[in-house]
């Protein structure tokens, strides 16, 4: 009786890989990195199959290029500078270059890649701090693995063409909100754009069911829900957003803790006490939220791990092109400070 003839199949499954994957490496197609390449080899070699390609290290193996896409300069605030040095860290230990690219607001608008990225020379996509929701559907569709770091608001109720990562954002709320309450809160207001991205809008929706859930109200007369911008800033814009509300609340949830920190000047600045007259709870786990005084009652954003799991869903992405998205979501602890109770 012949023997069976080995296929690319059966090399997958002792492996532990897709086809897909095989089939790059036997066809000098698509990325693969060079661990990966060099174990599918050895295994083909094992079982007896055929047609072997010589094992050289400078094979073909595809584009070793990932592009970052965000409207903003990572570097420039806490999330953003973490993540960047864990992501670049995890995907050239894999053997790929990261590339980034700001993207202008007329891209935006107009829906299009910087003109000096090279989609033939890219293997990958992640992007983060992009909050458009055109933009982000466009990028879904080129047909590159991609994978989303938060989103635009909403976007967890939308069945996304690619994997994304973010931070717990609603539990976390509840909780912080729950604090308050329990403290003898009852009219307490919410400070940030709602509609700004993914995280603001879960971290509203948190605000909303722990006020439902104890019964009580929610005035936006209490609160502060412009269109995010650099007003925000500015201690006597939120002043002036004070003194124009009917009442001050007891306390107000922040989206982050830089929008926070800036209430609690203005707080000051109207010859408010903070916890005693009113209590504040921000986001993020900022180095400025451990100095401010009093010290801010916030949830941590894990950054670094955030970024190394981005990075390990985006290699996978590229081995595994088909399998199906995915959403992790990394937890916020929380750090209980002196702006509650």
């Amino acid at each position: 009786m012949a023997l069976r003839r080995i296929t690319m199949q059966d090399i997958a499954d002792a492996c532990g890989l897709s086809r897909n994957t095989v089939s790059k490496v036997f066809n000098n197609r698509g990325a693969v990195p060079e661990v990966t390449r060099r174990m599918i080899l050895r295994k083909a070699q094992e079982l007896g199959y055929g047609r072997i390609p010589e094992d050289t290290p400078d094979a073909p193996e595809g584009s070793r290029n990932v592009a970052l896409l965000t409207q903003h300069k990572l570097l420039s605030h806490n999330f953003g500078a973490f993540f960047i040095t864990s992501f670049t860290d995890s995907i050239c230990r894999a053997g790929y270059t990261m590339k980034m690219y700001e993207i202008s607001p007329e891209e935006i608008a107009a829906k299009k890649l910087p003109p000096h990225l090279d989609l033939e020379d890219t293997a990958a996509v992640l992007c983060i701090e992009l909050f458009d929701k055109a933009y982000q559907e466009m990028v879904s569709m080129l047909g590159l693995p991609c994978v989303f770091v938060d989103g635009y608001a909403n976007a967890n109720r939308a069945i996304l063409n690619c994997d994304f990562v973010t931070m717990e954002n609603f539990a976390a709320v509840i909780n912080m909100t729950d604090r308050m309450i329990d403290a003898g809160a009852r009219r307490i207001g919410f400070v940030g754009d709602k509609e700004h991205c993914n995280s603001f809008s879960e971290r509203w929706t948190g605000f909303v069911a722990a006020m439902t859930a104890k019964g009580l109200p929610i005035d936006q007369a209490l609160c502060i829900l412009d269109p995010d911008g650099p007003e925000y800033g500015d201690d006597e814009w939120v002043l002036r957003k004070l003194e124009a509300m009917p009442a001050i609340p007891d306390g107000f949830v922040c989206a982050n803790d830089f929008l926070a920190i800036h209430l609690m000047r203005a707080l000051k600045m109207r010859g408010l006490r903070i916890p005693e007259d009113v209590m504040v709870t921000g986001f993020d786990g900022s180095p400025e939220a451990a100095i401010v005084e009093p010290k801010l009652t916030t949830a941590q954003i894990n950054s670094t791990e955030i970024g190394r799991l981005a990075a390990v869903i985006l290699l996978d992405r590229i081995q595994n092109p088909e399998k199906p998205f995915r959403r992790l979501v990394e937890i916020s602890p929380l750090l209980w400070g002196g702006t509650t109770r």
